[in-house]
């Protein structure tokens, strides 16, 4: 990994860092849209300085608990925690000094097209401090040499490779060194080589700069590679946790199918439907 300031060299935190051992929590949080329940009494915890990989089907709720995490969402009933603070009662001003303190990763990088990889990382720290532009240009730099494209701080995002923009996204969230990242499928559409360099940045980042991470991701092996624990979200609950090696192993006929990527056994390849004799108008 490429070098970071020393300790006694980087800028002051806005918000010191916390005593309490749990960065995240939800406690029985219903959550869903309109009239559709997405998350039924969910509770999770996450620790100070792990990372977190939320796995499960497609629709079953992993992205939501980003949403919450972010409070773009607010729970049907329960609570979401940050730091041992509940999200949901907060106004625009206690949301946006949490949000301070969160980094996220969209899916695909979602890079300002217009603006040079230099710049896309100097935005948040443009919007968010009043550092002056020498600071800003140290830090930015710092940032991308942290994920190697120290050398791409002036080419645009349509002149860079998909791999290379997800790092970029990366020194983005990173920009204004916060307490929690959230990754929504980091991997998705990456190369092996890509794919690996992004997991490896990862880990070595979460550890390197005291993060907490919570990764939603579809990729298990490189997921379990670089994850502490695993949480299935499945028909709106947390189906399954523990370490990635619990997981590989459960006995539990929902997990093992996933993990396992097997064609048939809880989730079936046929939606429920009416005798196909009676669709097609078929006699007996």
């Amino acid at each position: 990994m490429a070098p970071f300031l020393p300790a006694r060299l980087r800028p002051a935190r806005v918000n010191p860092l916390p005593t309490a051992t749990s960065l995240i929590e939800l406690r029985n949080v219903s959550c869903g849209y309109g009239d559709r329940v997405i998350l039924d009494g969910v509770n999770l915890k996450l620790e100070r300085g792990k990372v977190l990989a939320l796995i499960g089907t497609s629709g079953g709720g992993k992205t939501t608990v980003l949403r919450l995490l972010g409070r773009q969402l607010r729970p049907l009933s329960g609570q979401v925690l940050f730091d041992g603070q509940d999200l949901a009662p907060l106004n625009l001003a206690g949301l946006y000094a949490v949000r301070r303190r969160m980094g996220m990763l969209f899916q695909f990088g979602a890079l300002f097209t217009d603006l040079s990889v230099f710049e896309n990382v100097a935005f948040p720290l443009r919007e968010h401090t009043d550092l002056s532009e020498a600071m800003i240009r140290d830090l930015v730099l710092m940032k991308l040499n942290a994920v190697g494209l120290r050398g791409a701080r002036d080419l645009l995002p349509s002149e860079i490779s998909g791999g290379m923009a997800r790092r970029v996204a990366l020194a983005r969230a990173i920009a204004l060194d916060p307490d929690l990242v959230l990754y929504d499928e980091p991997f998705a559409g990456l190369d092996p080589i890509s794919l690996g360099i992004a997991a490896r940045l990862i880990r070595d980042l979460n550890d390197a700069l005291g993060l907490t991470s919570v990764i939603v991701s579809h990729d298990l092996h490189e997921t379990f590679q670089i994850a502490d624990e695993v949480a299935m979200i499945a028909n709106g609950r947390v189906v399954a946790q523990g370490t990635p090696d619990e997981l590989r192993h459960s006995d539990d006929p929902l997990v093992r199918q996933f993990v396992g990527a097997e064609a048939d056994g809880p989730v079936r390849f046929h939606q429920p439907a009416v005798p196909v004799a009676e669709d097609f108008g078929v006699s007996a």
